[in-house]
């Protein structure tokens, strides 16, 4: 369906407030979806009551040599269309009565709950990640030369598990723990440790923990970190592999476990191949 089409519903109920009677048959329909829609066509005809009242306020003030009938009719007819076009937009009256409605029916708004993990996945601005690129692209290419591992790999991972680093892990205390990877803190660390609430996969369904990270003194010392354990640890052999391609790298590390995360591997991808485009545009812009 268009968007700027107007089903045969509505539009009956911007024009006839006796259609209110099939509004509360509608709401009576226990499915978040028809009280979402209820909800909108009740705005509608708040809305158009409001035009009209303003059209009627501002009545005193015409001349009176250019009224018709004809010029009413086609100024009502424009208010229906405004209140519906106008009615169901994000944070107005009809959101706030679909809330209302479905917390007296305890009905859940599953579109609401879902909300959330959408927006953790969501590609940040290009500008969060150009200014990540460019605050840790030493250390990574550092690193690089140290360990081989690709920079521009790292730096997509890093921007990934940190939301390029908008969602850095704290300390308790809010200081950082300048953990870029989500590397957790094993019986084996020794170092400093941050203890905060996470959220894991098992069989694919996303829950809540309180997990263990390390801290390290420096984003560089994260790194390092992380490149010695991709380079020592038996369980990453298979990634190690395969450096010269972005998803295999990537499905290596899922398959390896280092994230319960079941579309870990897609959303890595996408993060290497940002950084990917980020390093090309700088070296055509030095070249040039």
């Amino acid at each position: 369906m268009q968007s700027g089409a107007l089903n045969p519903l509505t539009q009956s109920l911007a024009a006839d407030g006796a259609s209110l009677n099939r509004l509360k048959y509608q709401a009576g329909q226990a499915t978040p979806a028809a009280v979402k829609e209820t909800a909108k066509q009740f705005e509608s005809l708040f809305m158009r009551e409001l035009l009209k009242s303003m059209r009627d306020a501002t009545a005193s003030m015409k001349s009176g040599m250019m009224d018709s009938p004809g010029g009413d009719l086609g100024a009502d007819l424009l208010d229906q269309q405004f209140a519906v076009q106008m009615a169901g937009q994000p944070g107005g009256l009809a959101e706030v009565i679909a809330k209302q409605l479905m917390q007296q029916m305890g009905m859940k708004d599953q579109a609401a709950q879902a909300a959330p993990a959408a927006a953790a996945t969501t590609v940040p601005a290009p500008a969060a990640a150009r200014g990540f690129v460019q605050q840790h692209g030493a250390a990574a290419q550092e690193v690089q030369r140290s360990s081989g591992l690709p920079a521009s790999y790292m730096l997509g991972q890093a921007g990934h598990e940190s939301g390029w680093g908008q969602r850095e892990i704290l300390m308790k205390d809010g200081s950082p723990s300048f953990n870029l990877f989500g590397i957790k803190a094993g019986g084996d660390w020794k170092g400093k440790v941050a203890e905060v609430t996470t959220t894991e996969y098992t069989d694919g369904v996303p829950h809540k923990t309180v997990a263990r990270f390390r801290a390290y003194d420096s984003h560089a010392e994260s790194f390092r970190d992380f490149a010695q354990l991709i380079s020592n640890s038996p369980r990453y052999a298979q990634a190690r592999q395969q450096t010269g391609s972005v998803q295999g790298w990537a499905e290596g590390l899922q398959d390896a476990g280092y994230a319960t995360d079941p579309d870990y591997a897609a959303k890595l991808s996408r993060a290497i191949n940002t950084t990917l485009r980020l390093q090309r545009a700088s070296d055509a812009g030095s070249l040039s």
